[in-house]
Protein backbone atom coordinates (compact mmCIF):
# COMPACT_ATOMS: atom_id res chain seq x y z
CA UNK A 1 0.00 0.00 0.00
CA UNK A 2 1.26 3.69 -0.81
CA UNK A 3 1.35 6.17 1.91
CA UNK A 4 -2.09 7.60 1.57
CA UNK A 5 -2.00 10.54 4.51
CA UNK A 6 -3.35 13.07 2.18
CA UNK A 7 -5.98 11.47 1.67
CA UNK A 8 -7.27 10.93 5.46
CA UNK A 9 -9.49 14.00 5.94
CA UNK A 10 -11.71 12.73 2.45
CA UNK A 11 -12.13 8.75 4.18
CA UNK A 12 -12.76 10.31 7.45
CA UNK A 13 -15.47 12.99 5.58
CA UNK A 14 -16.82 9.72 3.63
CA UNK A 15 -17.70 7.83 6.79
CA UNK A 16 -19.35 10.46 8.32
CA UNK A 17 -21.73 10.54 5.41
CA UNK A 18 -21.74 7.16 5.28
CA UNK A 19 -26.01 6.21 5.70
CA UNK A 20 -28.35 3.23 5.85
CA UNK A 21 -25.40 1.45 8.13
CA UNK A 22 -27.41 1.04 11.52
CA UNK A 23 -25.53 4.47 12.91
CA UNK A 24 -27.32 7.84 12.63
CA UNK A 25 -27.19 9.26 9.04
CA UNK A 26 -26.04 13.25 10.08
CA UNK A 27 -27.81 14.80 7.15
CA UNK A 28 -30.69 13.44 8.97
CA UNK A 29 -30.37 14.34 12.04
CA UNK A 30 -29.80 18.21 11.13
CA UNK A 31 -26.53 18.96 9.66
CA UNK A 32 -26.96 20.42 6.33
CA UNK A 33 -22.85 20.10 5.34
CA UNK A 34 -20.88 17.21 6.19
CA UNK A 35 -17.61 17.44 4.36
CA UNK A 36 -13.60 17.66 4.22
CA UNK A 37 -12.09 20.94 4.91
CA UNK A 38 -13.00 23.83 5.83
CA UNK A 39 -14.24 26.12 3.09
CA UNK A 40 -13.15 29.57 2.10
CA UNK A 41 -16.22 31.18 1.72
CA UNK A 42 -17.86 32.33 4.74
CA UNK A 43 -21.97 32.05 3.73
CA UNK A 44 -21.40 28.29 3.22
CA UNK A 45 -21.75 27.59 7.09
CA UNK A 46 -24.96 29.31 6.93
CA UNK A 47 -26.53 25.61 7.26
CA UNK A 48 -25.25 23.52 10.50
CA UNK A 49 -22.50 22.26 9.28
CA UNK A 50 -19.63 19.17 10.26
CA UNK A 51 -15.98 20.56 8.92
CA UNK A 52 -13.17 17.70 9.12
CA UNK A 53 -9.54 18.67 9.20
CA UNK A 54 -6.52 17.36 10.21
CA UNK A 55 -4.33 19.50 13.08
CA UNK A 56 -1.64 16.79 13.50
CA UNK A 57 0.27 14.21 11.91
CA UNK A 58 2.81 11.79 13.35
CA UNK A 59 4.35 9.54 11.21
CA UNK A 60 4.51 6.14 13.16
CA UNK A 61 7.96 4.41 12.46
CA UNK A 62 6.87 0.93 14.59
CA UNK A 63 8.86 -1.52 12.54
CA UNK A 64 11.80 -1.48 9.67
CA UNK A 65 10.45 -0.39 6.83
CA UNK A 66 6.77 -0.06 8.14
CA UNK A 67 5.09 2.93 9.17
CA UNK A 68 2.00 3.50 10.54
CA UNK A 69 0.48 7.25 10.39
CA UNK A 70 -1.86 8.71 12.86
CA UNK A 71 -3.68 11.66 12.49
CA UNK A 72 -5.54 13.80 14.96
CA UNK A 73 -9.15 14.09 13.43
CA UNK A 74 -10.38 18.00 14.17
CA UNK A 75 -14.04 18.46 13.40
CA UNK A 76 -15.07 21.94 13.41
CA UNK A 77 -18.81 22.21 13.87
CA UNK A 78 -21.38 25.23 12.99
CA UNK A 79 -25.18 25.44 14.00
CA UNK A 80 -26.46 28.79 12.82
CA UNK A 81 -29.20 29.71 14.15
CA UNK A 82 -31.96 32.99 14.18
CA UNK A 83 -32.02 35.19 16.89
CA UNK A 84 -35.01 37.06 17.91
CA UNK A 85 -37.09 35.10 18.57
CA UNK A 86 -38.12 34.07 22.37
CA UNK A 87 -36.67 31.41 23.40
CA UNK A 88 -34.42 30.05 20.84
CA UNK A 89 -31.47 30.50 22.07
CA UNK A 90 -31.93 28.03 24.55
CA UNK A 91 -33.51 25.45 21.97
CA UNK A 92 -31.18 25.62 19.57
CA UNK A 93 -28.24 24.93 22.49
CA UNK A 94 -30.56 21.87 23.29
CA UNK A 95 -30.91 20.65 18.98
CA UNK A 96 -26.78 21.76 18.60
CA UNK A 97 -25.95 18.76 21.72
CA UNK A 98 -28.58 16.22 20.33
CA UNK A 99 -26.77 16.95 16.73
CA UNK A 100 -23.48 16.40 18.42
CA UNK A 101 -24.53 13.09 20.45
CA UNK A 102 -25.88 11.97 16.46
CA UNK A 103 -22.50 12.77 15.53
CA UNK A 104 -20.40 10.68 18.61
CA UNK A 105 -22.48 7.49 17.65
CA UNK A 106 -20.96 7.94 14.59
CA UNK A 107 -17.71 8.58 14.95
CA UNK A 108 -17.86 5.83 18.04
CA UNK A 109 -18.70 3.37 15.19
CA UNK A 110 -21.29 -0.06 15.43
CA UNK A 111 -19.90 -2.37 17.75
CA UNK A 112 -16.86 -4.59 17.19
CA UNK A 113 -15.86 -2.04 14.09
CA UNK A 114 -13.14 0.75 15.38
CA UNK A 115 -11.53 1.44 11.62
CA UNK A 116 -14.67 3.56 10.08
CA UNK A 117 -15.60 0.63 7.70
CA UNK A 118 -12.36 -0.43 6.90
CA UNK A 119 -10.61 3.14 5.97
CA UNK A 120 -8.11 3.49 8.50
CA UNK A 121 -6.59 0.78 11.10
CA UNK A 122 -8.61 2.19 14.28
CA UNK A 123 -10.05 5.30 14.97
CA UNK A 124 -11.04 7.13 18.10
CA UNK A 125 -9.10 4.03 20.27
CA UNK A 126 -6.18 5.81 22.22
CA UNK A 127 -7.41 5.36 25.90
CA UNK A 128 -3.81 7.81 26.95
CA UNK A 129 -5.40 10.30 24.79
CA UNK A 130 -8.41 10.38 24.99
CA UNK A 131 -11.08 8.48 22.86
CA UNK A 132 -12.92 11.28 22.00
CA UNK A 133 -12.83 14.99 23.22
CA UNK A 134 -15.85 17.73 22.53
CA UNK A 135 -15.04 21.32 23.45
CA UNK A 136 -18.01 23.98 22.94
CA UNK A 137 -17.50 27.48 22.61
CA UNK A 138 -18.90 30.09 24.95
CA UNK A 139 -22.52 30.66 23.41
CA UNK A 140 -22.64 33.84 24.69
CA UNK A 141 -19.96 35.05 22.55
CA UNK A 142 -20.86 33.35 19.41
CA UNK A 143 -24.63 33.86 19.53
CA UNK A 144 -23.73 37.40 19.81
CA UNK A 145 -21.06 37.82 17.43
CA UNK A 146 -21.79 35.75 14.72
CA UNK A 147 -25.39 34.35 15.47
CA UNK A 148 -24.08 30.54 15.86
CA UNK A 149 -23.10 27.91 18.00
CA UNK A 150 -19.83 26.41 17.80
CA UNK A 151 -17.77 23.61 18.90
CA UNK A 152 -14.40 21.41 17.93
CA UNK A 153 -14.45 17.80 18.31
CA UNK A 154 -10.94 15.56 17.95
CA UNK A 155 -10.05 12.58 18.21
CA UNK A 156 -6.94 10.34 17.19
CA UNK A 157 -6.87 7.66 13.61
CA UNK A 158 -4.22 5.45 12.73
CA UNK A 159 -3.78 4.53 9.42
CA UNK A 160 -3.20 0.99 8.39
CA UNK A 161 0.15 0.17 8.05
CA UNK A 162 2.50 0.41 4.85
CA UNK A 163 5.75 -0.55 3.80
CA UNK A 164 8.17 2.17 2.71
Amino acid sequence: MADETSTAVQREADWLNTTGDGLPDLKSAGWGVVQAYWPGNRFATQKPGIYVLRRHLDDNHPMAQRYRPQYQITLKVVWPIRVGTPNIAEKEQQAFDTAIGYLLQRIRGPVGDKTHGGRFLSVAEIPEQGSVSVVWDDPELTIEAAKELRATVTYYADDIEFTG
